[in-house]
Order: structure tokens, then sequence, then C-alpha cells
């Protein structure tokens, strides 16, 4: 059994294609998820479809393979089940005898979860298509605001977070700004447009080599971002944010790019093995990446803490070792080495011909980074139909002006709209409505 069909799931589900065994996957939604790409279905470069493959897609023609939707919510590990919450909202147990576990990571506020109201994260299609609503809508409010302090707050976004998400975003909506929108509108001043993009590290891309980090920081700058290190978020409200110190930057759009945590699955199943977890509620898992005194059980990518980065990465080589090791048990044939990360590097653009890459001692800026980033992403996008549509839309967008992808629903933007005009109390009360509108339940 699977669970979750991201990188890590779907690597795994992958490399068990040929073994004389029923493999079932089950994953909460019906597509399989290129998280890298999200940021661009945020500012309009791609549409979902284009990083979301179904699943069944994907795995057509698959005979040992069963696919199921539903969320995993508990793992009974005495009886070797899964318990399912299913899609029909049926509850049901499902057996395995070997079991991956590769859900993922979840958004973390670092405690402060009432902050999603105002500051939505991005880490699924729905956070996509919420945060690209927010950005367009943004401009078309600015457009008919009267007021030069509400049109600033309309024409300002705050980012909290400078990592990959963070900086990719902060650039991409300065080039929305400054190139794709500019001459269609007529009363908002887009040069006025401000950008500012906080965190309480001491560089932007911590993750990456210092030489990358100041590079991405020349170019962020370059492009008028207002970049705040060693800043610290303590409140977000419907108007702005509040900074260690008291300092407030007032814009009616917020995106969290910061921190996150394993699912509440990776706890459950803790308490079921008895397995340590650390700070971000990870599995300490073995070196073999299965829970320790449960050899049966492997957990991989972002819910395993293995002292490994948190990229795309480590989750495909996670699943497709332990998928490995399920075949030498399977053949009598059991894999003894210890799961061994290779290092292909980071990877982050920051603009138009404009990224950096860090792979091995190669380090990589400007338009030869922005090549090599191109040339990857387009490499491991899932399915030939994908590769090329994507191709066209950055052609177009990167080459052209245009954003294919502007779409707000009028329910999302009558709703928002509401939200400006109401008291404290009725806004929070309201929030309930939005989110079940955006459930697709406009009762």
């Amino acid at each position: 059994m699977v669970v979750g069909a991201g990188f890590g799931g779907l690597f795994a589900t992958k490399t068990l294609r040929h073994v004389p065994a029923k493999v079932t996957l089950i994953n909460g939604t019906t597509y399989h998820l290129f998280e890298p790409l999200l940021y661009q279905v945020a500012t309009g470069i791609l549409s979902e479809g284009e990083v979301a493959p179904p699943i069944r897609e994907i795995f057509k023609g698959r005979r040992n393979l069963d696919i199921q939707l539903g969320w995993v919510s508990d793992v009974d590990v005495e009886a070797h089940e899964v318990v399912v919450d299913g899609a029909d909202g049926r509850v049901r147990r499902v057996p395995y005898d070997s079991l991956i576990v590769a859900a993922g990571a979840q958004n973390s506020y670092f405690g402060n979860e009432a902050f999603a109201e105002h500051a939505p994260s991005l880490k699924n299609i729905d956070d996509a298509l919420e945060v690209r609503s927010r950005i367009f809508h943004a401009f078309e409010m600015a457009e008919l605001a009267e007021d030069p302090d509400e049109q600033r707050r309309w024409l300002t976004f705050a980012i909290v977070g400078a990592g990959p998400t963070g900086v990719e975003l902060a650039g991409q909506i300065a080039e929305l700004a400054q190139r794709s929108l500019k001459g269609q509108y007529h009363h908002a001043d887009l040069t006025q447009t401000r950008i500012v993009l906080m965190d309480a590290v001491d560089r932007v891309l911590p993750a990456f080599d210092e030489a990358l980090s100041v590079s991405a920081l020349k170019t962020l700058k370059k492009l008028h971002v207002d970049v705040r290190l060693g800043t610290r978020v303590v409140d977000v409200d419907a108007k702005g944010v509040t900074v260690a110190g008291g300092e407030r930057v007032e814009a009616y759009t917020k995106i969290w790019a910061a921190g996150v945590m394993a699912p509440g699955l990776a706890q459950r199943l803790a308490e079921a093995t008895g397995a340590p977890t650390d700070r971000a509620g990870r599995i300490v898992v073995e070196p073999d990446c299965t829970v320790p005194g449960h050899p049966e059980i492997f957990v991989v990518g972002d819910m395993a803490a293995q002292n490994l980065p948190g990229v795309a990465q480590v989750a495909m080589q996670g699943g497709r070792y332990a998928a490995q090791v399920i075949k030498g048990r399977l053949a009598g044939k059991p894999v003894t080495k210890p799961f061994k990360y290779f290092d292909k590097g980071n990877m982050a653009t920051i603009s138009r011909f404009s990224a950096v890459a860090n792979v091995g001692k190669l380090h990589l800026s400007g338009l030869l980074g922005w090549f090599g980033w191109l040339g990857v992403h387009l490499f491991y996008l899932i399915g030939f139909k994908n590769k090329v549509t994507t191709l066209m839309h950055w052609t177009v967008s990167f080459l052209g002006r245009g954003r294919s992808e502007r779409i707000a629903t009028t329910q999302q933007i009558n709703a928002r709209n509401a939200l400006h005009h109401l008291s404290t109390d009725d806004h929070h009360r309201a929030v309930g409505v939005v989110q079940q509108l955006q459930n697709g339940r406009p009762e």
C-alpha cells in the first residue's frame, strides 16, 4: 500500500509496476501535484491542469494497481490496516502487508493558525487558485479605489517567507505590475505597486549557497521588491501585517510562504508505533526509511526526519528506494544497503530570464541558471501533453507579456469585497461563508 500521490508516492508506485503483488494507492485528491510550479498557477502563467495531471491517467493500464480516493486518518499497526475516510463519506479499513507512507507536509503558521484567514499559504491547487484570485482582484480594486490610501493598500503585496516559494512569488508579482499588466489600467498607477518580502532569517534562499543568495537579493532589488530580513511577523489581519517592534505593513493581499510541518497522520503513526518525532512532527526513521520496530512500514519524503532538505528529489529517491526494498523482499533478495540521498541541487527562479541553481560545486545564476531551471522542470513534469502546453505557456509569458490564466469567479470577488466592509466580529463569521463558496457549497 502507498499513501499519498506526491513525488514520494508517485515514484514508489512507478517502481512497483512489475511486482507480482497487488498495489493499492490511496490519495486525497484525484491528481498528482507538481508543487515546484504551483506559484506559476498562482500568478497566471500556468493552468492547474498543467501541474496536476490525473493519477488514473498517469497509471493507465496498470493491472496490479488499485487507486482509491480518500484520506488515511489512522494506521492500525497491530491489524496491519489503515483507516480511510473515503470520498463517499464512508470510513473503511484497508489491509496491507507493506506500507509506504508519503503524505507530504502541510503549511505551518508556527502556532498562529488565525493568520490563515488573511494570508493563505501555497501548498495545493485550492491555495493557488485562491492566491491567484486575490492577486488579480487586488489590481482591479486598485483601479476602482478613489482614496489614495485605499489604492495604496490594494497595490501592496506582503509575502511572508524568503525561501524559494516567497522569492518566486515576489518576482512574478513584480513582473505582473511592471510588465504583463502594463497599459491595461487607466486609474491605478501600477508603478506604485509595492511587494514586501519579509522573513526572520538573515538572507533570502537560506538553503542555497551564500553567493547565490546574494545574487537573488540583487535581482529582487532590481525588481524593486522591498526585502526585509531579520523581520519576525507577530500578527496578520485583514488590512496588513504587524512585525516585531510594532511596525505595520498596510496591505490587503498577504501570502504565507514560511515554514512547513508534518501532517496529522505523522503524529498518529508515531503514537501507534512509538516512533520518535522531530520539532516539525516528522517521524525519525531507520537508515532504510522504515519506522523503528516496524520493518513493514516505510516513511519517505517530507514526513521523514532524515536531516535532508525538503525538496522533491528527496521524496522521489526515498519512494523509489522503499519500493526497491519491497521488491527485493518479494524476490527473496533483501536490500541491505541503507537509503543514500544523491543531492541533485537546488533551483529557484526569481524573474524572467533570471534564476539561481546550486548543483554540487556548480553555481549558476542569471540567464544560465534560468535555462537550467527551465530544462530540469520541463524534464520532471509528468506527461507529454503537459510538457508541450507548459512550454507554450512559458513562451507566451516569458517572450511575450501574456498571462493566460487570470480568472477569478464572481462568487470569490463578491465575497471578498463584502469582507472589507464588515466589523471584526462579522468578518470572522463571514469567513465560514467564503470557505463554503470555495468548497462548492453555495448554500
